[in-house]
């Protein structure tokens, strides 16, 4: 515990005082790691989506784990037998481009030259330097992961369990290997997945050719945006029902620049609108020309290289790029007389998710994983509510996916990652085995000699798709497996449902045969976070330059400010817009707590008389129960709102309680009986009046801190250490303090509404002040008419109250309508009130300016208006600007109405 004193605690706080030393005492405690035994505590299992081991932490990243971490410690504290995993992904392709350039820049060595094993040492080495820093920015945002348990996917046990799970899919024939048309990256020199590939439009040519007809005077023309791949077209295709080409179908064309002749084909696929209506069929290099060729049996003609240059069936065009085959074709075209022209289009283009090139359609030997069986429970999962998404919307992207899935292309001609685990024998007679078979000795089935391991690794989510049980023991029947699988929370970005959360429920469900079918869901919940955009609604990125480095955030504002921003300002399934000043909003809601329980503590300072921790005080006074009514409406809130992962909601309620009714309100409503207590006779009205204001401030901010803890660890663990321990109840470290239960005896609507009624009108008061531009340090006289009894009877007992926050000298309550002459007013639900003119008012002056401030406002009125009955406004306007210009226009009315009320009055 700390030794200062609260009276010595600094006017702001500095989380850089705070946040390392903290940090490392949560670490040194243990409590970031479940207890060795859970009880019979329920469990709460959270996965960390794995980052790439290359990474650092990026916004996105941010806000994802302040979201767990908000997870995590409300289960933690609530009871819950809580385990938060951390780890990293090899991620295959970034790792090796990212060493593999490094090697190149420092010694200009190519991996190639290096060869396999130096190469992936020299991974291993870079891992090892560079690869947890993004864990060591993780601590520094607050995550409180069990670090004892953090994993990497090319950890030994994790790379058993890749083996098993492959030799498994094997022995049942749902892997295969086979020569399919993959997305060919050819700057890496690796097949990808139709998933890590993106479409990119861009402006771009078509060219028309002409292909000779054989044993005819006639020529087919064909549109193609790829010139140089008519060297592979196989075949030209024509819809069976256009009749300009009828006649032609079943005939040969004479393909040019090669002596191959070529079928012309009737195929319903082709679009008649399209170009000329009839297409050259290029099976090799074309997604559905590939489809059309299976359909016709069509022969394949590779025409590229791995790097996409022209092979050696291009004959003169052997060893060219691509770019420059094609204008040397087309240049042939010309020279024969069979171009016919070039025109501008606008197109897809197909981009490489890694290394952002155009990806090569090609026709490669690789493995595959049959996925339309996988795909049936991860669907029933969806549909029988075992696994729930949050925003509901994301289900449609998930089950469309499944619905129509492909076979997983799993192999990558790289070497850093899981490397497939099949030897061949002389005969190149496949082998799976999940223990290393030696070169040399015999095979298990045909028993010749074992000669090559394949090349091949598995693409980076062969392993991911493991991750929420691998990571807990399983093949083995661990202790951890059994007490924390399945897990109950995933957080992770819509970019990767298909390519990594569909895949670890079907893993779940195909591999875990030993659970019940119940328990093989991987998690119950999968929330898909809002996308972080700049302050102009761009994507966030390396390229764009308009990406905020959260390091940086947290060093300039703080950890907590960083982590209560993100979450006040994203609204579930809207993306945030965010500007670097968007901080500014933690950072002050921060030092609001700090300079509020700087208050309380110094108030709390040698008191006895506190109560006992977690208990309720008990009080007299109007503000005392209203604020613990409010305190236990906010405790509500919260919990459903975490409990429900409502995180906006939550910040929400924290925000409003907190700096609304705690700090501006209750705060100072009770400074009015602390004052009168000091100096006053033990026993007395006033000494036991102060003695209720500090129980209730004190149980009012440790209750506070518990609920802040989730959002603000640094900050309220930092606020704990100072509570007195009669508030602590032994509970010396806030991580693992209990979480606060909902007293329902102390929700008191009557104080609610009584206590609102004073706000109304001590709001009221300070409007009327400030129309007549009372001075502050004057302290008129009021009178509040009010319009029942209930109300009379409720101000008349408030009137120190009353007084006290609108500073006035006295406070007279009317119930019979009459209204004071000579006065400004403003109305309130359940009255008005009315405050004398000053000496110096000139009413025709008043008068004068009032009207003035009218026209503004109607005019303030009209332009809200105009916005709100336009519907392109209420279309691309953000949902944060309509309800602020619909809340600024409710603040305009009563305004106006407040302004009316007093031209009125003064008219009589």
């Amino acid at each position: 515990m700390s030794d200062t004193p609260a009276n010595t605690l600094s006017t702001r706080y500095t989380p850089a005082e705070f946040e390392q030393r903290l940090y490392a005492e949560w670490e040194r405690s243990g409590l970031m790691s479940p207890p060795a035994e859970g009880g019979d505590r329920p469990t709460f299992t959270v996965m960390i989506p794995p980052p790439n081991v290359t990474g650092v932490l990026h916004m996105g990243h941010a806000l994802n784990n302040t979201m767990q971490d908000i997870v995590i410690r409300h289960k933690r504290m609530s009871g819950f037998d809580a385990l938060w995993v951390p780890g990293t992904d090899h991620a295959g392709i970034a790792t090796q481009a990212v060493v593999e350039k490094k090697l190149f820049a420092e010694d200009g060595k190519t991996r190639k030259e290096m060869g396999r094993k130096a190469f992936v040492d020299e991974i291993w080495k870079w891992r090892e330097h560079h690869g947890d820093v993004i864990l060591s920015q993780l601590k520094r945002l607050g995550a409180s992961c069990d670090w004892s348990r953090t994993k990497f996917t090319l950890d030994p046990d994790m790379a058993h369990a890749v083996r098993v799970s492959f030799v498994r899919l094997w022995e049942k024939e749902k892997i295969y290997r086979g020569a399919r048309l993959v997305n060919w990256d050819c700057k890496l020199q690796t097949a990808v997945s139709d998933d890590e590939i993106e479409y990119v439009t861009q402006k771009s040519s078509i060219w028309t050719l002409r292909y000779p007809v054989k044993d005819s005077d006639e020529f087919l023309s064909v549109a193609t945006t790829r010139p140089e791949t008519m060297l592979g077209d196989t075949g030209v295709a024509v819809h069976p029902n256009d009749k300009r080409f009828g006649h032609l179908v079943g005939k040969k064309i004479l393909l040019p620049l090669t002596d191959r002749e070529i079928p012309i084909i009737a195929d319903e696929s082709v679009d008649p609108e399209f170009g000329t209506g009839a297409v050259k069929v290029t099976p090799g290099h074309d997604p559905a020309d590939y489809e059309r060729g299976h359909r016709h049996n069509l022969p394949i003609i590779n025409i590229l290289n791995k790097d996409g240059t022209m092979n050696a069936e291009c004959g003169p065009y052997e060893g060219l790029p691509r770019e420059e085959a094609r204008k040397q074709v087309i240049a042939a075209f010309e020279e024969l007389g069979l171009f016919e022209g070039e025109a501008s289009i606008t197109n897809n283009v197909t981009i490489s998710d890694r290394s952002k090139t155009p990806i090569e359609p090609l026709v490669s030997e690789q493995w595959f994983v049959k996925m339309k069986e996988l795909a049936q429970p991860a669907i029933g999962a969806v549909k029988d509510g075992t696994l729930n998404f949050k925003p509901k919307r994301w289900t449609k992207v998930y089950l469309d996916w499944l619905e129509n899935v492909h076979d997983w292309c799993i192999s990558r001609q790289l070497w850093w990652g899981h490397r497939i685990p099949v030897w061949y024998d002389e005969d190149n007679v496949p082998v799976a085995s999940v223990e290393d078979l030696e070169i040399g000795a015999p095979h298990p089935q045909t028993g010749k000699p074992i000669v090559r391991q394949d090349e091949d690794v598995l693409d980076t989510w062969g392993s991911s798709w493991l991750w929420p049980f691998a990571t807990l023991g399983w093949p083995e029947q661990s202790a951890d497996m059994k007490r924390y699988y399945p897990t109950q929370f995933l957080s992770t970005g819509r970019d990767i449902i298909y390519l990594w959360v569909a895949r670890m429920v079907m893993a779940g469900y195909e591999l875990l045969e030993d659970l019940p079918e119940s328990k093989r869901n991987p998690f119950s919940t999968c929330y898909i976070h809002a996308t972080v955009l700049d302050g102009h609604g761009r994507r966030m990125s390396k390229s764009a330059g308009n990406g905020i480095d959260p390091v940086v955030m947290i060093d300039k504002y703080g950890a907590d400010a960083v982590r209560y921003s993100l979450m006040i300002l994203t609204r579930e399934g809207q993306d945030v817009k965010l500007a670097e000043n968007r901080f500014e909003l933690g950072q002050r809601f921060c030092n609001k707590i700090w300079n509020v329980a700087r208050f309380v503590l110094q108030n709390l300072q040698g008191a006895s008389d506190l109560g006992q921790a977690g208990q309720v005080p008990q009080s007299d006074a109007l503000e005392d129960q209203w604020i613990l009514s409010r305190l236990a409406g906010a405790t509500e809130s919260v919990s459903t709102a975490l409990d429900n992962y409502d995180f906006h909601d939550a910040a929400q309620a924290l925000y409003r309680f907190t700096w609304d009714d705690f700090c501006d309100w209750y705060v100072e409503a009770a400074k009015r009986r602390l004052w009168d207590g000091e100096g006053a006779a033990e026993g007395s009205p006033e000494a036991a009046s102060a003695a209720a204001a500090r129980a209730t401030l004190g149980h009012t901010l440790a209750t506070l801190l518990k609920l802040l803890h989730p959002f603000t660890p640094f900050l309220s663990e930092a606020l704990w250490a100072e509570v007195p321990e009669q508030l602590r109840g032994g509970e010396d470290m806030l991580m693992v303090a209990s979480w606060p239960s909902v007293d329902q005896t102390s929700i008191d609507t009557a104080a609610e509404e009584n206590f609102a009624q004073v706000q109304d009108a001590v709001r009221a008061i300070r409007n009327v002040r400030a129309l007549l531009e009372t001075p502050s340090s004057d302290k008129p006289s009021a009178v509040v008419v009010c319009g029942d009894d209930r109300s009379a009877a409720n101000f008349q007992t408030q009137q120190p109250l009353v007084n006290f926050l609108a500073r006035l000298e006295t406070l007279e309550v009317r119930s019979d309508g009459s209204k004071p002459a000579a006065h400004g007013t403003d109305v309130f639900r359940g009255g008005s009130v009315f405050l004398p003119f000053n000496d110096d008012t000139d009413p025709a002056k008043l008068r004068g300016s009032l009207e003035k401030k009218l026209k503004k406002i109607e005019g303030g009125m009209r332009a809200i208006d105009g916005k709100l009955g336009n519907d392109k406004f209420l279309a691309n306007a953000d949902p944060e600007v309509v309800a602020s210009e619909r809340e600024r226009r409710v603040l305009l009315e009563t305004e106006l109405a407040t302004l009316q009320a007093n031209l009125e009055g003064l008219a009589v």
